[in-house]
């Protein structure tokens, strides 16, 4: 009935585009025709459109299920911006009082409102359906619609009550959209509608102009994200990290850094949420730290960059938040941060949930773990996940394509993995699979009698790093294949089977190592070399000071600071307090010498100050500090202190020790009066007067078996905060 529309006149008219992009045109006349449709296209290609366009031709008002009250309002203004009258558009949602809602309904009742937003949760209140069955409903699109699958990275259960109320209200076309979705998220979401006979618009998910790159996350983390940013000045950005507190941290960061940026979460009011997102569209902010909950929806054409700083839950999350940079086609990086340890994290916060869901969660965080380590053109394996082939062997445009590693023959490997894989029948997951070629007798394989097949173990003399990189290669290169339908089983397919019968070479490269250790061994100096002129002129400099006030060296500054200053070279007592136990009372008082020391040494030596290094932190007054220093002033035994904070004694006299090394006075007189003896605390006090360093194993050495370490510690930070600070 609705081909005689001119859709492109239609276009120009109400948006003022003279084209269609890709498989728009399309999507909208099978929508004008009554079908039921579904539409998987990448975030920028131009998803909304194709619900907007045909709402206004269409008679009757279309409802637009969206999960975003931010989103709802960003559209609805966009919309009535366009229109000659106000009311073409309005949402239905929790932000909304009783007069308001009352205004929309009459603007629909009076023929006037053609799209109508609204959050599921409002969708299914008993007066709003009653409400709408009375309305002639054009169609209902269903936005971001991943969010009705278990299997999507945003799973809100809501959203699987959607069919049954539109079977309440009354029968229309559908239009289901969203920017991510594998095969099983597709088939879950068609079920989910009752839209199985849908026509299906796919466009591909290549975007070109995003530059993929994944970074070891190490401790200086922070300073390369200012270092990034200075380097790209006046760009705007979103950083995406995955707690609330974290985003407040960093976004204080960077304006301690003179970055233009605000935080973005959930647990803001929604005035300030919605005033830093107006802040960002006009340009008044360069870079948004927040959750994920920020982007779905933020239509802003020029985000150069997108920084996740933790690696996140699913690759169908990653996809869709680095999808937010470059929408007009420019420039856009993509920098993810990894490390096993935030893997093991989100692993552990998965424990309280049912069993299905751990197991789902688990299924798609090892996807991105796969993704982050792989050497593979980032590219390729992206769209490999949302099944679509890419033939280039290097895009040219990723961090593993820019700096290709060597392949190396894993023939055999393969070989192995595919006959192991026949042997226990097609029924296991790659890590299953990956100990039953290393022969791990583990209880799995033993109770499914696998370790007594002549294929257990055939692998076991072979370097165990190839297994993950073989079977995630095999997977791109069509040998094995995942079964959708039971989340990550390999399957052999024709090409593996014909592998096995007649083997060829196939060349592979390793994974990228991502190794503990380094993490662990990173600085705050990392990247840059310690001046061992520097150091000794320091070290001279503390032995003069520390004369000048008979004090032992150690208790002006401890080697570790100073082993910092040779390496940063901070010339101001603010930059001084950036370095490990140099706290402001401590810079206050010894600094000005070293930072003068410093000055002149990088004057005379010509020492370009490395940029990257000069990046101001937030001063870390962590609450359980506030609160040790407090109680110790209100005379607390140190052990109650300790179960108040719910903390060992240990641990409290770490971060007890860490207060008074960088220049807090505090007084724990009363305390040691308790517990110890006063010779003891005397024998000890005067050792420490006497030595030339404050190492606790020596002084256990030196004191002798009378003396326990407790002890020692507590007399040595009574020592620090009387003649340091």
């Amino acid at each position: 009935m609705n081909k005689e529309v001119n859709l492109t006149e239609k276009l120009k008219q109400y948006f003022g585009f003279d084209k269609f992009k890709g498989d728009q045109e399309a999507i909208i006349r099978n929508l004008l025709d009554g079908k039921n449709t579904f539409v998987l296209m990448p975030t920028g290609g131009g998803k909304s459109l194709c619900y907007q366009l045909p709402s206004l031709i269409m008679d009757g008002t279309a409802i637009v299920i969206s999960p975003l009250i931010a989103l709802m309002k960003n559209q609805v203004d966009v919309i009535n911006g366009m229109s000659e009258s106000d009311g073409v558009a309005h949402y239905l949602n929790s932000s909304l009082n009783k007069s308001a809602i009352d205004h929309v309904k009459s603007d629909i009742m009076a023929g006037k409102t053609k799209l109508l937003y609204v959050a599921p949760e409002s969708l299914t209140k008993e007066d709003n359906v009653d409400f709408l069955k009375t309305v002639k409903i054009s169609f209902y699109a269903i936005d971001e619609a991943h969010c009705i699958s278990e299997w999507g990275h945003d799973f809100r259960p809501e959203y699987r009550r959607i069919r049954p109320i539109i079977n309440e209200i009354g029968n229309a076309p559908v239009i289901a959209l969203t920017a991510t979705a594998t095969d099983k998220v597709r088939t879950d979401i068609k079920k989910s509608l009752g839209i199985l006979d849908a026509t299906e618009f796919k466009s591909s998910f290549n975007r070109p102009n995003l530059y993929y790159e994944v970074r070891h996350k190490t401790k200086d983390i922070d300073k390369q994200i200012v270092k990034f940013i200075r380097q790209n000045p006046g760009k705007s950005g979103i950083i995406y990290c995955l707690s609330r507190k974290k985003v407040e941290e960093l976004a204080a960061v960077l304006r301690a850094n003179d970055i233009k940026a605000a935080a973005y979460h959930a647990g803001l009011d929604s005035s300030t949420r919605s005033a830093t997102q107006d802040d960002f569209l006009m340009e008044r902010l360069d870079v948004i730290v927040a959750t994920i909950a920020f982007g779905m929806g933020i239509d802003k054409p020029d985000v150069r960059f997108v920084i996740h700083y933790d690696i996140p839950k699913s690759l169908e999350g990653y996809y869709q938040e680095t999808g937010r940079a470059g929408r007009d086609g420019g420039e856009g990086k993509c920098i993810a941060f990894y490390s096993y340890k935030d893997l093991r994290k989100l692993e552990k916060f998965m424990e309280g949930k049912p069993v299905a869901e751990q197991d789902i969660g688990r299924q798609l965080l090892q996807e991105t773990a796969a993704y982050a380590e792989s050497s593979v053109c980032r590219r390729k394996m992206l769209l490999h996940y949302f099944g679509e082939v890419y033939d280039k062997d290097n895009c040219g445009n990723c961090d593993n394509c820019l700096h290709p590693k060597t392949k190396i023959e894993a023939k055999d490997a393969l070989l192995v993995v595919l006959q192991a894989i026949a042997a226990i029948k097609e029924d296991f997951r790659t890590d299953y699979v990956i100990d039953f070629v290393e022969g791990k007798d583990n209880n799995d394989i033993v109770a499914h009698k696998h370790d007594k097949l002549d294929e257990f173990g055939s692998g076991e003399d072979m370097d165990e790093k190839l297994w993950n990189p073989v079977i995630r290669q095999a997977l791109i290169a069509g040998y094995i294949k995942k079964d959708v339908e039971n989340y990550g089983i390999l399957k052999l397919t024709a090409a593996g089977k014909r592998f096995i019968k007649n083997p060829e070479s196939f060349m592979i490269v390793k994974d990228n190592d991502f190794n503990e250790e380094d993490e662990e061994e990173v600085s705050d100096g990392a990247g840059a070399a310690l001046d061992p002129m520097l150091y000794s002129m320091l070290k001279d400099l503390r032995k003069k000071v520390s004369s000048k006030h008979q004090l032992p060296p150690y208790v002006i500054f401890q080697d570790v600071s100073l082993e910092q200053m040779a390496t940063v070279y901070p010339i101001t007592l603010e930059e001084l307090q950036n370095i490990q136990g140099v706290g402001a009372g401590k810079a206050r008082r010894y600094g000005k010498e070293f930072v003068e020391l410093i000055k002149k040494h990088c004057e005379e030596n010509d020492i370009e100050r490395p940029e990257d290094l000069r990046v101001r932190t937030v001063a870390k007054k962590s609450v359980l500090k506030v609160k040790i220093i407090q109680s110790i002033d209100r005379q607390i035994a140190l052990d109650d202190i300790a179960d108040a904070q719910g903390i060992d004694f240990e641990d409290l006299l770490d971060e007890v020790e860490a207060i008074v090394y960088s220049g807090t006075k505090i007084n724990i007189d009363y305390f040691l009066e308790e517990v110890m003896d006063d010779d003891h605390v005397d024998d000890i006090y005067d050792y420490f007067k006497e030595s030339e360093t404050d190492d606790l194993e020596t002084a256990m050495e030196e004191l002798g078996d009378d003396y326990s370490e407790d002890e020692i510690r507590l007399v040595r930070i009574k020592f620090i905060s009387d003649m340091g600070n």
